[in-house]
């Protein structure tokens, strides 16, 4: 079951606040080409930061999301930007009317992103960009006493999204969408401090929820985490791929 809207903005929101988030996010909008005068359609817009920046920019930029939640804060957030309920498979713009298509944390829980993929070429003009950023669920590395447990409690983790290892993937989706000049970085996030303890959290509740570990066992895990924030021996990285390409 998906966490309730307003869960998820203030995970959004605060993983917008997070260590290197908006250097990412730079990086995301220059590998688009975005410039003043082009065109951008933010796919997963979620509350709009992005949609806010690009427009900031000097580009005409759309954000759009299935959620209407998303959509309204967005709106009350962003006045003045373009936002609009859709989903990522029929996207509501004419055939070839965008430069670049963004994707950030969106195709780990598509469950056609084929599908995605073909509406994103629908809409891009030739020579277009499109983005795809994400993290792959299965390479979180954390530090821990007990490394076999945490291997069973992120794949279990994993194993409750809809395609946990999209990131992966992403080369060979825009390959197989023929699209052209892919290519694929991966930008290492490393946290040493309490900011990740919440996603810690939930990985072990998680893990709980569908009997992978027992309650002993998470809560034991999670003490530890927490003792290592303590202690300042805490480590977490977090790999986010980016696979851009050109249509």
């Amino acid at each position: 079951m998906p966490p309730p809207a307003h869960d998820l903005m203030a995970r959004l929101d605060a993983a917008d606040r997070l260590p290197g988030a908006e250097r990412l996010r730079a990086l995301s909008y220059d590998a688009l080409g975005a410039v003043p005068g082009t065109s951008v359609v933010d796919v997963g817009c979620g509350t709009g930061r992005a949609v806010a920046e690009l427009t900031g920019r000097g580009v005409r930029a759309v954000g759009v999301d299935r959620s209407e939640r998303m959509i309204a804060a967005a709106r009350s957030r962003w006045p003045e930007a373009d936002f609009r309920i859709a989903e990522a498979y029929e996207l509501p713009l004419p055939d070839a009317s965008v430069h670049g298509y963004r994707a950030d944390k969106v195709f780990h829980e598509l469950a056609e992103p084929e599908r995605a993929v073909e509406e994103a070429r629908r809409v891009l003009v030739p020579g277009g960009r499109i983005l795809l950023v994400g993290p792959d669920w299965d390479t979180l590395v954390v530090d821990s006493d007990d490394p076999a447990l945490t291997r069973t409690l992120v794949h279990a983790r994993a194993d409750l999204i809809t395609n946990p290892r999209a990131a992966r993937r992403c080369r060979n989706l825009l390959l197989n969408g023929r699209f052209r000049d892919v290519t694929v970085e991966v930008h290492t996030s490393v946290f040493t401090g309490p900011e990740m303890m919440p996603l810690l959290a939930g990985l072990a509740e998680a893990a709980c929820s569908t009997g992978a570990v027992t309650r002993e066992q998470a809560d034991g895990w999670i003490a530890e985490q927490r003792a290592r924030v303590d202690a300042d021996r805490f480590f977490l990285a977090l790999p986010v791929f980016m696979a851009a390409a050109t249509r």
